[in-house]
């Protein structure tokens, strides 16, 4: 025939014109009839593509970062066998050569619209290679074409990795989608997810977000730096209010110890000793026991100090005032009138916090929401308005013994405390000013360190400004610490 095309056997095959008709040819001798042999045919070519098609798959997804560029695929004949085997549910299919050709191209055509046709070679099969012959695909190659929705291959077919998700790119087909990490505390851990999965309220994500791991555990702990500090700082602090309780004991007989009430003294300072010591409390793992007694026995010993300090300004007033002509004041001059009031004023606290005990009394929590990195372990303490309520009746007995240290440091009395009680009560009084919006906009371990600081910093200054400059005269002025020297001139 005219235009015939030579084939590899050498045999001239026709040309097709894309006119001609079935009926000019003798089919029967090419058994294109025999249906089953057709759909034998098809069956055949259709399991080998779907086949090559999940090979070049799997092995582009294995080659992910170098899947934008064209790559030759190389597959072992067992492979495609074991895949065809799987695809056809246990039906056995074999695959006979009869041609005498050993070389064989895989094409496709593409039928233009202006006319003619193209054809792209989409791979090849050497038979004439021994058992273990490969079959090349060219992966570039688009080898489906028309039957699906042609999407670019840099954005289409790039598999999103563990850690990330699909997101489908408005207007384009469904094959088309941006990989979106996910969100913190969510997860994806296999590829092309669809979504991510929340971890739960115990577990985060990890850095490449395709797992989950436990939360880290937050509470101020005795290992942590911040909680070895401030609980070295207590245990010092508490250790010389012990030595200084000692030497007031040892020098009870010395006009200094004896001209401010001594035993209001050495109550005051085993009051600072515990408040001290009280901080230990907080720090540590928080357990029931101590969420119901850090609080209460804080308000309480506080309140025991404070009052102590109430209590030596009016006996410092009485004192002063007994003193003169005609005064009615002589009979409330002692101890007895300072110890009623320290009881008074903690009773009061005593009552507040038993009511807040039976009431709604604090408790230990779990917090997984504050901080989605850790589980705060924390107390609540049950009643905002009853730890306020201890915090202001603290507050408002600094405030009464400022004011009477405040009239009462112009006393003629050598040894008058009053002026020292001023200092003390400003400072006092200026860190739990400051100590309730910093407690307020601390969360965690934080939160329990602000406070354990006012604690600390508060008694620190009680007795730093009451004791200190007594006992600086007790060992560096013995001298002043004499009888003749209680009482100065005006």
């Amino acid at each position: 025939m005219p235009n015939a095309i030579p084939s590899r056997t050498g045999i001239a095959l026709p040309k097709c014109t894309e006119s001609e008709s079935f009926d000019e040819y003798g089919l029967s001798l090419n058994n294109t009839k025999n249906y089953r042999i057709s759909y034998g045919v098809y069956t055949a070519v259709y399991t080998m593509a779907l086949a090559l098609h999940k090979l070049n798959m799997e092995e582009t997804r294995a080659n992910h970062p170098d899947r934008r560029e064209s790559q030759e695929m190389h597959v072992e004949q067992w492979q495609l066998n074991a895949i065809i085997q799987k695809m056809t549910s246990g039906n056995r299919m074999n695959f006979k050569y009869h041609d005498s050709s050993n070389y064989y191209e895989i094409v496709k055509c593409f039928f233009l619209e202006e006319g003619g046709a193209r054809t792209v070679k989409v791979g090849s099969f050497d038979t004439s290679k021994p058992a273990g012959n490969q079959l090349y695909i060219n992966s570039s190659a688009d080898l489906w074409g028309p039957y699906f929705p042609k999407c670019p291959q840099s954005q289409c077919n790039e598999p999103c990795m563990p850690g990330y998700r699909r997101s489908k790119i408005e207007g384009k087909p469904s094959c088309c989608y941006n990989c979106v990490p996910c969100v913190e505390g969510e997860i994806s851990n296999t590829t092309d997810a669809q979504s991510c999965i929340k971890c739960s309220e115990y577990e985060k994500s990890n850095t490449e977000q395709d797992g989950c791991i436990p939360k880290n555990i937050n509470f101020l702990s005795y290992k942590d730096i911040l909680g070895a500090t401030l609980s070295s700082i207590t245990i010092i602090c508490a250790v010389t209010c012990a030595v200084i309780l000692g030497i007031f004991i040892k020098y009870r007989e010395t006009p200094i110890v004896r001209a401010n009430n001594r035993y209001l003294s050495c109550l005051l300072l085993i009051s600072l000793m515990l408040c001290f010591l009280c901080t230990l409390l907080f720090i540590g793992r928080p357990t029931q026991i101590c969420c119901l007694l850090r609080q209460v026995t804080f308000g309480v010993v506080f309140t025991i100090s404070v009052s102590s300090v109430l209590a030596k300004t009016l006996t410092v007033i009485i004192a002063f005032n007994a003193t003169k002509p005609g005064s009615k004041l002589k009979k409330y001059v002692g101890t007895q009138l300072a110890i009623v009031l320290v009881i008074v004023c903690s009773l009061g606290e005593i009552i507040i916090s038993i009511v807040w005990l039976v009431s709604n009394p604090p408790f230990s929590e779990t917090d997984t929401l504050s901080d989605p990195e850790n589980i705060i372990l924390l107390c609540n303490e049950g009643s905002d308005f009853f730890f306020f309520c201890i915090i202001g009746y603290i507050g408002t007995l600094a405030l009464l013994s400022f004011i009477a240290a405040f009239l009462a440091k112009d006393f003629p009395d050598r040894f008058n405390e009053a002026k020292n009680i001023t200092f003390s009560m400003l400072g006092f009084c200026s860190v739990w000013g400051t100590f309730v919006p910093a407690y307020l906009s601390s969360k965690g371990s934080r939160m329990v360190a602000v406070e354990i600081f006012a604690i600390l910093s508060s008694s620190a200054g009680l007795l730093g400004c009451i004791f200190i400059p007594k006992c600086y005269i007790i060992f560096i002025r013995p001298e002043l610490n004499t009888k003749d020297t209680i009482v100065r001139k005006r």
